[in-house]
């Protein structure tokens, strides 16, 4: 396993690469929030991710989810039952974690759209990460929608519903940053170009009104640098990166 690239995009906030989609790592003191967790074969890089801070698996105090799909749920049963660790979403989204319900890209999707370019190179790809795997989590807990997480780091749960119905973006107000997860994002191995977009409209499962709503909700965040769930860092104004991502969607 090559070790993870761990940027630290301001302080005591880094962004972590791993197969084709990111996490983050909130810190504060020797504590740590981990946001989304890879694919399932992504688990020793998120474990490495955090040791490259310091810090051990168990001071990640809880994992808060972006949304419930296989390649951000990746690390966090196997966290839960080795260190203990909570699971957090929206509450919205909690049954879509614990699979009473299912808004996930099938394999007949992915098979249908191998004709268009770069599918196949990324199907095998996110398949040897555990991709096909049925990835539940009969554990997820909602958190509070209402102000700042007490947790490190202090996140902000926005509802940006749309890719999937309880879908939430992170906003930390101190550091000018929001999480955008899968609503927003700067970079996909499927898309040709980079800058921000909307992810493969046949990845989403939300209507274009619903995706339309949540990035204006983003619009009205203060925040300079955006984290997303694939693709860069972008550094700029939020309110230009969505008009860029509307523009390039139309």
């Amino acid at each position: 396993m090559r070790a993870p690239a761990v940027e630290e995009v301001e302080r005591d906030v880094f962004l972590v690469t791993g197969t084709d989609v990111n996490w983050v790592l909130l810190r504060e003191g020797d504590d740590l929030t981990l946001v989304d967790g890879g694919y399932p074969g992504d688990l020793p890089a998120v474990e490495s991710s955090v040791r490259a801070l310091g810090r051990r698996p168990e001071d990640v105090v809880a994992i808060l989810v972006t949304h419930a799909h296989v390649d951000h749920l990746g690390a966090v049963n196997t966290f839960r039952a080795r260190y203990g660790t909570p699971v957090l979403l929206h509450p919205i989204e909690v049954a879509h974690a614990r699979r009473e319900r299912l808004e996930q890209l099938t394999p007949a999707r992915v098979v249908a759209n191998l004709w268009r370019p770069r599918v196949l190179p990324w199907a095998l790809r996110v398949a040897r990460a555990g991709a096909g795997r049925d990835v539940a989590a009969p554990h997820a807990e909602p958190f509070p929608t209402s102000g700042a997480l007490d947790l490190p780091g202090a996140p902000v749960p926005v509802l940006t519903g749309g890719h999937t119905s309880g879908h939430t973006a992170f906003h930390l107000p101190t550091a000018g940053v929001v999480l955008t997860g899968d609503s927003l994002v700067t970079g996909h191995a499927l898309s040709p170009t980079s800058g921000p977009q909307l992810i493969a409209p046949w990845f989403d499962h939300g209507t274009d009104a619903q995706m339309d709503e949540a990035l204006t909700v983003l619009q009205g965040l203060d925040a300079d640098l955006v984290l997303p769930g694939h693709g860069p860092a972008h550094r700029g104004s939020l309110r230009a990166a969505v008009d860029e991502a509307r523009d390039r969607a139309n």
